[in-house]
């Protein structure tokens, strides 16, 4: 039985991107009762855009089972759960002087878009307690992936004396409980990632101690030939690496690996504000993508061109029968 927010998008989003965001939502629910598997994609900062609230619940109930984010959304996540009360919002952030911006870095305030990250409380706290977690690794000669240092370190409990928000709001600590997979392409544009590159030039870690993209996508690889028998669907919010890169395993493993077999993605669908323009990856329609050996004719396809932070609640909330 579907709740007062499902029934209430139901009744009312009748039409343009709302319609399509039912749609999608529909045919999302649609491909986890046929036994498919999803795997959704986090751009921009929806970590600090607090989607936790409501994606860690996703994650607890098995609405999804692989997740593609951004370094910043891995660690953002994290830094709010150890920080929250010391960030800081700016709603007249359009109104923002060159100067007014300088004295929030002054302050340190890391400022994206409208929500201040404090660098002492949020990366600063961090970094002392991963820093302990890589050098460990690189003493005894392990490699890890990104994802699963920040597991090691949630798992452990040294955050625990920070915690400022709800555990259950925390997707990451979801996520690390289920030790879902998690590609992260790209991870050294992040700030954890700027830091342990700044250990290597400093001779403390070996970069060989955290393993690479290319592994990330042999992993993907055989995770996604192991799991898609009945389908792996595509929700992907925002655009960016997040998105591109897993897409990728698709063609990659059907042209380059010559496996003729494997299937195409079994689902698709973008939230996204870029319009379509020339040569945007981001504001590409569906469609481009069967060029490219991503997705099927028949594949479902869903672009909701609107805020992420608006639609991807209310999409969660209807799997969640809310």
């Amino acid at each position: 039985m579907k709740g007062p927010i499902s029934q209430f998008i139901e009744k009312h989003y009748l039409h343009f991107n709302s319609a399509s965001l039912v749609d999608a939502a529909k045919a999302y629910e649609e491909q986890l009762n046929n036994g498919a598997k999803m795997m959704v994609t986090l751009a921009g900062a929806m970590s600090t855009a607090e989607i936790g609230k409501i994606f860690a619940e996703v994650i607890r109930q098995d609405k999804v089972q692989i997740i593609s984010c951004t370094g910043a959304n891995l660690e953002e996540d994290i830094m709010n759960l150890v920080a929250h009360s010391h960030y800081e919002r700016v709603p007249h952030y359009r109104d923002l002087t060159p100067e007014d911006e300088w004295a929030l870095l002054e302050r340190g305030l890391n400022r994206v878009t409208d929500t201040c990250i404090p660098e002492h409380e949020a990366f600063r706290r961090l970094q002392k307690h991963i820093y302990k977690i890589w050098k460990d690794a690189d003493d005894k000669g392990e490699r890890y992936f990104p994802h699963e240092f920040m597991y090691k370190m949630l798992l452990s409990g040294v955050l625990e004396e920070y915690y400022e928000i709800d555990l259950k709001d925390s997707w990451m600590y979801a996520a690390a409980e289920k030790n879902l997979p998690i590609i992260v392409p790209g991870w050294e544009d992040s700030t954890m990632g700027n830091i342990f590159a700044s250990y290597v030039i400093k001779g403390e870690l070996k970069a060989s101690t955290m393993k690479s993209g290319i592994e990330y996508m042999t992993f993907l690889a055989d995770w996604y030939s192991k799991n898609s028998s009945n389908g792996v669907g595509f929700f992907q919010i925002g655009g960016g690496i997040a998105g591109d890169f897993p897409i990728c395993v698709v063609p990659m493993l059907y042209q380059d690996m010559e496996m003729h077999d494997v299937p195409f993605w079994s689902y698709f669908c973008q939230i996204s504000d870029s319009t379509t323009s020339y040569g945007s990856y981001s504001g590409a329609v569906p469609n481009e993508k069967i060029t490219w050996g991503k997705l099927d004719i028949k594949t479902p396809k869903f672009i909701i061109e609107s805020d992420a932070t608006i639609v991807a609640p209310l999409i969660f909330a209807y799997l969640l029968d809310l």
